[in-house]
C-alpha cells in the first residue's frame, strides 16, 4: 500500500515505538487518538488538539451518518474539511453503538437495524453500508463493521458474536477494495474467553488487514480481564501491523498495555473528565470541585506543557466549575488531553531510550506522591 505504511523504530521487551504513515500526516506510536465523535473533541478547538500534540483524532460513523449525514458531509468536501481538521481521522464503524444501544436495534446477518436515539427513525447498517459511510466521510483509517458485547457475557453470546464479526470482516475488506491511500483495520473480538480472541485474531490475521484492534473491552470489566486478554491475543497478531486498543483508557490501563505491545488508544476519559470538573495531571487525578482548592493559588502543574495547568490558579479553575463557565470546561479539556499526550511522549522516549521501566516507575513515584 503505497500511502499508508507502518514502521517500527525502537524496541523495549514488548513495547515498541514507530510511526503510522498515512498521506494527510505521520502518527507517532504508541499514539493516543481524542474522540471526536461527532465531528468535533468537545469543549476544543481542531488546532489547540493539534498543539497538544494529537496527530490523529477519532470520529464515529454511527452518529455521523445520523447527523448531518455522510452523504452531505461528502457533498462539503468531506470530514477533514468539514471539521477543518488537515491530519490523519479514525473513523469507529458503529459497532460500539451495537452495544451501548441494545433496546434501539436489531442484530442479523444482513447487519444491524438501528432506530436512531434522536428520532427513532430506522437505519440500517451493514459491514457494506459502513464501509460507504466510512469513504464518504474521507476516513484515512476505516474499522470492520463488528458485534460487540457486554461484559459479562457466556461463552456462546461471545461465540456468536465472535463468529458473525469474522464473517463481516470478509464482507467489509471486499467493500473497501484496494485504495493506495487509506487503511482497513479489523477487530478481534470474543468476550473473556481467550480461546476464542486467539481464534480471532489468528483468523483476522490470515486475511491480512492493514491493522488489527482489540474490541470489546474498557465496557466495565476489571482491568486484570483486560490484560489477559491482550496477553491471549497479542502473539497472534501480525507484529508488522499496528495494534488499537478500542476505548482504553485510564493512563495506568494504557501504560500497561504499552507494555504489552499496544499502538494506539482512544478514550472519552480525558475529555469527558474535563467537563466534569476532574483534572489528569503528573501528580494523578485531582478533583477541582473539592472546596480545598477554593483559595489555593497554586498552578495545577507549573511543570506542564499546557497553559491552563501553568499559567492560572486552582482557585480559578475551581470557581469556573463550581459557577458551571464554559471555559472551565475548555481549560480542563485541554488539560487532560496534554496530559495524555505527555504521557505518550514520554513512553516513546523512553521505549526508544530502552529505559522504559524506569520512565514507568518514575511516573508511577509522582502519581503516589500526589497532589499535596
Amino acid at each position: 500500500m503505497n500511502g499508508f505504511s507502518f514502521s517500527i523504530a525502537a524496541r523495549d521487551k514488548a513495547a515498541r515505538t514507530g510511526e503510522i504513515k498515512t498521506p494527510r500526516g505521520n502518527i507517532r506510536t504508541p499514539a493516543f487518538m481524542p474522540v471526536g465523535t461527532a465531528a468535533t473533541v468537545k469543549a476544543m478547538y481542531p488546532g489547540d488538539v493539534a498543539a497538544l500534540g494529537a496527530d490523529i483524532v477519532l470520529a464515529n460513523t454511527y452518529h455521523l451518518m445520523l447527523r448531518p449525514g455522510a452523504e452531505r458531509v461528502a457533498k462539503l468536501g468531506g470530514l477533514h474539511r468539514f471539521m477543518n481538521w488537515p491530519r490523519p481521522i479514525l473513523t469507529d464503524s458503529g459497532g460500539f453503538q451495537v452495544m451501548s444501544l441494545a433496546n434501539l436495534r436489531k442484530v442479523s446477518e444482513s447487519g444491524v437495524l438501528f432506530r436512531s436515539h434522536i428520532d427513532g427513525e430506522a437505519h440500517e447498517l451493514s459491514p457494506e453500508r459502513a464501509i460507504e459511510i466510512q469513504n464518504l466521510l474521507g476516513a484515512d483509517i476505516v474499522m470492520q463493521l463488528d458485534e460487540c458485547v457486554a461484559l459479562p457475557a457466556t461463552d456462546e453470546v461471545a461465540e456468536k458474536a465472535m463468529r458473525l464479526s469474522l464473517r463481516w470482516a470478509e464482507r467489509c475488506q471486499k467493500a473497501f477494495g484496494r485504495p493506495n491511500d487509506r487503511a482497513l483495520f479489523a477487530i478481534v473480538q470474543g468476550g473473556a474467553a481467550e480461546d476464542l480472541r486467539i481464534e480471532s485474531a489468528k483468523s483476522l490475521a490470515a486475511m491480512d488487514f492493514h491493522g488489527y484492534a482489540i474490541g470489546g473491552l474498557a465496557v466495565g470489566e476489571p482491568q486484570e480481564i483486560m490484560l489477559r486478554v491482550i496477553d491471549a491475543v497479542e502473539p497472534h497478531l501480525p507484529s508488522h501491523r499496528p495494534r488499537y486498543l478500542m476505548g482504553v483508557g485510564t493512563p495506568d490501563d494504557i501504560i500497561k498495555s504499552v507494555e504489552r505491545g499496544i499502538d494506539m488508544f482512544d478514550c472519552v476519559m480525558p475529555t469527558r473528565a474535563g467537563r466534569h470538573g476532574l483534572a489528569f495531571t503528573r501528580f494523578g487525578k485531582v478533583n477541582l470541585r473539592n472546596a480545598r482548592h477554593a483559595e489555593d493559588n497554586r498552578p495545577l502543574d507549573e511543570r506542564s506543557t499546557c497553559l491552563a495547568a501553568r499559567d492560572w490558579s486552582r482557585a480559578y479553575l475551581h470557581h469556573l466549575v463550581k459557577a458551571g463557565e464554559i471555559l472551565g470546561m475548555m481549560m480542563l479539556t485541554a488539560i487532560n488531553l496534554s496530559y495524555y499526550q505527555e504521557l505518550m511522549a514520554t513512553l516513546r522516549a523512553a521505549i526508544a531510550a530502552s529505559r522504559l521501566d524506569e520512565a514507568i516507575a518514575e511516573i508511577r513515584e509522582d502519581w503516589a506522591r500526589g497532589d499535596a
